[in-house]
């Protein structure tokens, strides 16, 4: 049998080409940047700035998904979102910390995290080269 004939779970795993692991990098360093403007601006402009952080972060994830077709660019950008956004709420030595004890900030982080959930698994799931998977009769 071929390799177009055998199904892709019988085919042994192949390590992911050097332009696929740049662009993961590069999705999950946008991620901590989409990340840590989103925590400006949302407790700058409250009610619209928190909207936009969030549509900000969803854009990324999906568009990360259909940039890299395959649900992975969604979850390494939105895992570059949760880390940049867990080392911004520690507090410094010197006592300073970007977000408050708000409900503002509670918003952006539980909803950063539902946004990129779901934003992750809408993304289109990587399918084989080929025609349209029809099965003959």
């Amino acid at each position: 049998m071929s390799d177009r004939t055998t199904s892709l779970l019988t085919q042994p795993p192949r390590l992911p080409s050097g332009r696929r692991i740049a662009a993961h990098v590069g999705l999950f360093v946008l991620g901590a940047v989409v990340a840590l403007a989103g925590a400006l601006v949302q407790a700058g402009w409250f009610p619209a700035g928190l909207l936009l952080a969030l549509a900000g972060e969803a854009g990324l994830c999906l568009g990360a998904s259909r940039a890299v077709r395959s649900r992975s660019g969604g979850v390494v950008a939105a895992a570059g979102w949760t880390l940049a956004v867990v080392l911004l709420t520690t507090s410094r030595p010197e006592g300073d910390f970007l977000f408050a004890a708000g409900s503002g900030s509670y918003l952006f982080l539980l909803g950063g995290i539902a946004v990129a959930v779901i934003c992750a698994t809408l993304g289109p799931g990587r399918q084989p080269d080929g025609g349209p998977g029809r099965l003959a009769t």
